[in-house]
């Protein structure tokens, strides 16, 4: 019994074989939580301060171009110099950010302006700092070991997911934005600490200079490589039909049940973070194409039965089913990614998933807000879930290499592990030379 247990829950190797996963993943945690502070207060100050809903969405429409700019040209930052000193300078520069937050609801009158050039540096900080973390993973853990670092990380981020708000929540309604903002500003003071003990990463031989040419190189490995384009075209696919966020108030006002609301925005992530604690079996896995399409048609069909019920509790549970889906596809990505980009290219694909990240949302808000107008919210939802699930087998069928991938046969994930085994071996030589030598004398 313990033993089928065991092989249930999540792999811990990573967080104990490696010092710096440890670090990071800690890191990780203080770090969302106190953008969580932010992320709550900042549009709220902004609804107090104006009333305006307009007002409110705007904040979004002034993320959005940084995070892209920045995240593509992040990804070229990170292959070119230490990941390290990207994290720390990036995580400083949001932590001075968050004290101007604080310094200006400190003010007698807080000035809206301050709100919206904050909301467009975080982006630019955010997308500039992604790729280094996200290209990080592939040098601190080995090779084997990459499948459970993911599922750690994302145990990480649905743990802060659930917890963080219902926290953040309580101190914004409770205590007012002058605490939230202290509280970020202390928690990016303690994770700037933690990613200063980090190991240096720095650049591969001969690393090129952060460039428009560059990010082209990146650019056209990705569109050369079928089974990676394919995770950014499916997960693209999944968002732009299947991620009706924007439109779940008027699903809860559909299905009068207002009560249901924070519910509705806190179900997936509950669906992820029990998938997460039963992803033991993650390690095992060897086919992580097969995770990618059936976790998005997964999400989709899930989100299509959201939408077609009128049994608020079983739009819950589908939406907690969808959030496992779309963990599971995002499981496949992640090793996919850290299986076979070259360390060379590693940030510059990161900075092309910050894209695919942040436009295929921002594009799926959009489509469910248009078709909610038109349709009503359940009809825009179910519609675009089988839609989803329609587009991803159409991806599927067009790249087949996607589904076929297997860990053990594809050529850039055997070149890979075999350089991987190479550098830990070197590291070996390099531990047991001095001892060696001190013994001889």
């Amino acid at each position: 019994m313990i033993k089928k247990l065991t092989a249930v829950l999540p792999d811990l190797t990573p967080w104990r074989s490696s010092r710096d996963f440890r670090l990071l993943w800690v890191q990780g945690l203080v770090t969302y939580l106190g953008s969580v502070m932010a992320l709550i207060a900042l549009p709220l100050q902004i609804k107090e301060l104006t009333g305006s809903p307009l007002a409110v969405g705007a904040m979004g429409a002034v993320e959005l171009v940084p995070l892209v700019v920045f995240g593509l040209y992040g990804g070229a930052l990170a292959d070119a110099v230490d990941r390290r000193k990207v994290i720390v300078l990036t995580e400083a520069g949001l932590g001075l950010l968050a004290a101007v937050l604080l310094l200006n609801a400190l003010l007698p009158h807080p000035m809206l302006w301050p709100l919206y050039v904050v909301a467009a540096s975080v982006a630019a900080l955010a997308g500039l700092q992604r790729p280094a973390l996200d290209s990080l993973l592939a040098r601190i853990v080995p090779h084997e070991q990459l499948p459970a670092a993911a599922a750690l990380n994302a145990l990480r981020w649905q743990a802060g997911a659930i917890g963080g708000p219902a926290l953040a929540g309580l101190v914004v309604a409770y205590a007012g934005n002058v605490p939230a903002y202290a509280t970020t500003v202390v928690c990016f003071l303690a994770s700037v600490l933690m990613c200063r003990r980090l190991s240096p990463v720095p650049p591969v031989e001969h690393a090129a200079k952060p460039s428009l040419r560059g990010i082209a190189e990146g650019a056209r490995y990705a569109w050369s490589r079928p089974v990676l384009l394919g995770t950014y075209a499916v997960d693209l696919a999944a968002m732009f039909f299947a991620f009706p966020n924007t439109i779940f108030p008027f699903l809860a006002d559909e299905l009068d049940a207002d009560w249901a609301l924070g519910l509705m925005y806190s179900a997936g992530a509950v669906g992820s973070l029990l998938l997460s604690l039963t992803s033991g079996w993650v390690s095992r896995t060897r086919r992580h194409g097969l995770l990618v399409v059936f976790g998005a048609a997964g999400w989709g069909l899930a989100m299509a039965a959201a939408g077609w019920t009128s049994n608020v509790w079983l739009v819950l549970v589908f939406l907690g089913l969808a959030g496992a889906g779309d963990m599971l596809s995002g499981l496949g990505r992640s090793t996919i990614w850290n299986q076979t980009i070259p360390d060379r290219l590693r940030g510059r694909l990161a900075g092309i998933e910050v894209l695919s990240y942040s436009v295929g949302p921002q594009l799926g808000q959009v489509r469910a807000g248009a078709m909610a107008g038109w349709t009503g919210a359940r009809p825009a939802i179910w519609t675009g879930g089988l839609a989803c699930v329609a587009a991803v087998g159409l991806l599927a069928a067009a790249l087949p290499n996607l589904i076929s991938y297997d860990a053990r046969t594809d050529e850039d994930a055997r070149r890979r592990a075999d350089e991987s085994a190479g550098s830990a071996s070197d590291r070996e030589d390099t531990a047991i030379a001095p001892e060696s030598e001190n013994t001889g004398a």
